[in-house]
C-alpha cells in the first residue's frame, strides 16, 4: 500500500491508496502536549480529510511514545493564574462534525485535550500499556471542554465521576473493561489493526450512509426518542432513493465487493435531518463574556 504524505508538522497527515488517513499529532519533543498551533493545524488536516473524495475513514494517532498528554505543559505553566486565553481558536469538539469513520489509536499517554480528542472518535484503539487520565481535578481545573457532558454518555455517569473526580491514572486493561476503549492490541499491532478496521469500513461501507449514520449518533444524544425518529425518517428517504443503497443491493445479490461513489464535498447530512450540531460552531472566546 502506498502513502502520500500531505502536510508538515506539527500534525502529519497520510492518506493511502485504501482510503484511510493517518493523522499523527507530531510533536514527539514535547510529547504532542496540545498547544494552539498543533489544535489549529489538526483542525485543518480534519477538514482537509473531509473534502477529500480519496478518504473514506481516518486514524488519529501521535509520534513517539505519547499520544496527547494534554495541553502542553510548559503552556499550562505561562497560563497559571492568568486565566484562560481562548482567543480566535475554534470549537475544541471539530471533529464531532467530521463526516467520516474517526479512529483513535492512543499509543501512549492520553489526558485532558488528548483524552477528549479521543473520545471524541468514534472507535478507540489503545496499545496495552497506554496510560489514562482526565488530569484536571489534580491540576486545579474545572471539568474542561465539555468531558462532563461526553464521558457519562460513554461509560455511565458513577464511571465518568471515579475518573473525573479522582482523576487517578488508568491503563489501557482497565479502560477497555470501563468502556473507554473497544480494543487494546500489543503495541507494535495498534496502526496496523487500527488501520486494518479504518480499512475494511473504508472498502465496504457507503460514505453517504458513514455520514448520516455519524452525524445522527451524535445529534440524536440531544433527542428523546421521537425525535430521534422523526430524524431516521428524513435520512431513511434520502439513502433509500440514492445510488449507494442501489449498489448496496446490486453488490449484496451478485456476491461482489461494493462499488460506492465518493462522498460528495456538499453533502451535508445536517440539512438532511434538520438537526445542526451547534456545539461546533461554539467559540470559546464568545463564552467568557
Amino acid at each position: 500500500m502506498e502513502l502520500a504524505v500531505m502536510s508538515p508538522s506539527p500534525v502529519l497527515y497520510e492518506v493511502g491508496d485504501d482510503g484511510v488517513a493517518v493523522i499523527t499529532l507530531n510533536r514527539p519533543e514535547r510529547r504532542n502536549g496540545w498547544n494552539p498551533e498543533l489544535e489549529r493545524r489538526y483542525f485543518e488536516v480534519l477538514d482537509e480529510a473531509d473534502r477529500d473524495p480519496g478518504v473514506r475513514a481516518a486514524v488519529l494517532t501521535g509520534a513517539g511514545k505519547a499520544f496527547c498528554p494534554g495541553v502542553d505543559s510548559a503552556r499550562l505553566d505561562e497560563l497559571a493564574g492568568q486565566g484562560l486565553d481562548v482567543s480566535g481558536r475554534r470549537s475544541p469538539v471539530r471533529p464531532w462534525a467530521f463526516r467520516k469513520p474517526l479512529i483513535a489509536a492512543v499509543n501512549g499517554a492520553c489526558a485532558g485535550m488528548g483524552l477528549l480528542q479521543a473520545l471524541l472518535c468514534d472507535v478507540r484503539f489503545a496499545a496495552r500499556g497506554a496510560r489514562f487520565t482526565t488530569a484536571f481535578a489534580r491540576r486545579g481545573l474545572a471539568g474542561e471542554f465539555g468531558i462532563t457532558w461526553l464521558l457519562p454518555r460513554l461509560v455511565g455517569l458513577e464511571r465518568a465521576s471515579d475518573l473525573l473526580l479522582s482523576a487517578r491514572v488508568f491503563d489501557a486493561d482497565e479502560a477497555l473493561s470501563l468502556g473507554v476503549l473497544s480494543r487494546v492490541s500489543e503495541p507494535d499491532e495498534l496502526l496496523p489493526a487500527a488501520r486494518a478496521y479504518a480499512a475494511d469500513i473504508a472498502a465496504n461501507c457507503s460514505p453517504v450512509s458513514l455520514a448520516l449514520i455519524r452525524h445522527q449518533l451524535h445529534a440524536d444524544l440531544r433527542h428523546d426518542f421521537a425525535g430521534a425518529l422523526g430524524a431516521a425518517y428524513r435520512a431513511m428517504h434520502v439513502a433509500a432513493s440514492g445510488p449507494d443503497f442501489r449498489e448496496g443491493m446490486d453488490s449484496f445479490l451478485a456476491k461482489r465487493p461494493p462499488h460506492f461513489p465518493a462522498l460528495a464535498p456538499d453533502f451535508d447530512p445536517a440539512k438532511i435531518t434538520g438537526d445542526p450540531l451547534p456545539e461546533v460552531d461554539l467559540r470559546p472566546e464568545d463564552q467568557l463574556g
